[in-house]
């Protein structure tokens, strides 16, 4: 009770601080105002001894000062009435795809980007990936799909949905080529998406390969120690705790998380080996998780040719017209991101990875 007293008086103190301080600054305003006045009035009057008409010419002066004042603030409306209209348009421009039905009129190829990590809540996700591909097949006037691929890998769930995907819609539009057009990086799970396309383009330059798994992470209980922090993690069931940062590496754990990995291996190796068929050179490091260059891809069958996304369209598809069919963030999701909630996604997203996260990178 005596700490709700207390707190009420601090905040009725606080009140009358504040509203004086405003009383004060108010009353400040009104002198600097009537000393202004009272300077123009002795400056722009003779006195009514020298001046009979000395008030209507004070009068006067006073209106228009008015009046220039009222002018100013309509000018300044009206330009932040322009700002927010030019902003508006701006947006409007940005968000409108003009003559988009009218390009889609005309044959041409199809463009979808896949780049950064293949992941869910990434710009390279299965969920966007797919619908665009949907969207460029399900298109009466386009020649051919381009699949411009810059990526290091990611997922192995997200790539292979995005492989099953691709190796449908070849099937239901065999009339229309898919082509994977690699610029700077095709690893990993980039790679696993690459080889379900009728023919991977490189650049002589580029990066491709790495067809292996990876689950990696940190043990803490080193610097736990030092520290003088004691792990209490209670589990029902024995293997509840897998793999554990903060926990001392269990053998039995360990071996049944190399399994897992060997499966996943396997599996993306039946993926290259269906999608490249006779084309690829096999190696005793093929599949061991190395990379190569581009020149060397195209060597061992990784890769059918050198070539960009123009060059494709115009050489190979014929359709030397391209159109981006990449499914994007709209302007709420990127807002959205850049107030945090993209910023918390990643921070749980490297707390619940940092045991254990399998992966094609």
């Amino acid at each position: 009770m005596a700490r709700f007293m207390l707190r009420t008086r601090v905040g009725a103190l606080a009140g009358a601080v504040k509203a004086k301080a405003w009383r004060h600054l108010f009353s400040t305003r009104l002198m600097v105002r009537s000393f202004w006045c009272k300077k123009t009035f002795m400056d722009n009057s003779q006195g009514p001894n020298n001046s009979p008409d000395w008030e209507r010419k004070t009068l006067e002066k006073l209106l228009f000062l008015t009046l220039e004042e009222q002018k100013s603030r309509r000018r300044w409306g009206i330009f932040f009435k322009f700002l927010v209209f030019g902003y508006l348009a701006f947006v409007l421009v940005v968000l409108v795809d003009w003559g988009t039905e009218a390009s889609h009129q005309e044959r041409h190829t199809a463009l979808i980007e896949m780049t950064g990590m293949i992941e869910t809540k990434g710009a390279s996700n299965a969920e966007k990936i797919i619908e665009s591909l949907q969207g460029a097949f399900k298109e009466k006037n386009v020649a051919g799909v381009i699949l411009r691929i810059n990526s290091p890998g990611g997922s192995p769930v997200q790539a292979g949905l995005i492989n099953d995907e691709i190796r449908r819609l070849r099937a239901r539009h065999p009339e229309t080529p898919l082509y994977a057009v690699v610029e700077d990086i095709c690893a990993s799970g980039g790679y696993y998406v690459a080889a379900a396309a009728d023919k991977i383009y490189v650049n002589k330059a580029s990066i491709v390969g790495s067809i292996g798994v990876l689950m990696d992470g940190f043990g803490f209980t080193g610097t736990m120690e030092k520290l003088g922090v004691e792990r209490r993690l209670l589990t029902a069931g024995n293997n509840k705790g897998f793999l554990d940062p903060f926990s001392p590496q269990n053998p039995n754990q360990t071996a049944h998380a190399q399994v897992m990995l060997d499966e996943i291996h396997r599996q993306f190796i039946d993926v290259v080996k269906a999608g490249r068929g006779e084309r690829l050179k096999e190696t005793p490091e093929m599949f061991s998780g190395l990379m190569w260059t581009g020149d060397q891809s195209v060597k061992l069958g990784l890769a059918d040719d050198f070539g960009s996304v123009d060059s494709v369209a115009r050489d190979v598809i014929k359709a030397e017209k391209v159109l981006d069919y990449s499914v994007r963030d709209n302007i709420a999701e990127r807002f959205a991101r850049r107030l945090g909630a993209g910023a918390v996604n990643t921070m749980w997203k490297g707390l619940s990875e940092a045991a254990a996260g399998v992966s094609l990178r």
